[in-house]
């Protein structure tokens, strides 16, 4: 099991925040706690999300480049701007449902596709 972050960065106030996701809930809470972010952040959770955080596409937390950088050294992964979409896709594959299963492989496909273009 593994925890993430991404490279992007989103300008928050006077803060650059980037993503940290994991492969579970658990691993996930248990970095937050490691590096210093308050658990009321998380977003996407049906029940520990609050308002509008409760709606977002997938289980996260918004951290500011300090926070990102605790967290790497701390064993999470630093992937590129499309590893939300390729974490989210491989939730998917394991569905019940043939279509979302088969979005799914379609996102990666173009996410190997892009990424091939930005290595050439």
């Amino acid at each position: 099991m593994t925890c993430y972050v991404d490279d992007v960065r989103h300008r928050f106030g006077n803060m650059v925040m980037c993503h940290l996701w994991a492969d579970t809930l658990d691993e996930l809470l248990a970095m937050v706690d490691r590096i210093g972010v308050q658990r009321k952040w998380i977003q996407g959770h049906p029940t520990l999300s609050f308002g509008k955080h409760r709606h977002a596409s997938w289980v996260h937390f918004d951290i500011a480049l300090s926070k990102k950088q605790l967290a790497i050294q701390a064993g999470a992964v630093l992937t590129d701007r499309y590893g939300p979409v390729e974490h989210t896709a491989r939730l998917a594959l394991r569905s019940d449902d043939a279509d979302c299963r088969e979005r799914a492989e379609r996102k990666l496909a173009t996410i190997a596709e892009i990424r091939g273009r930005n290595d050439a």
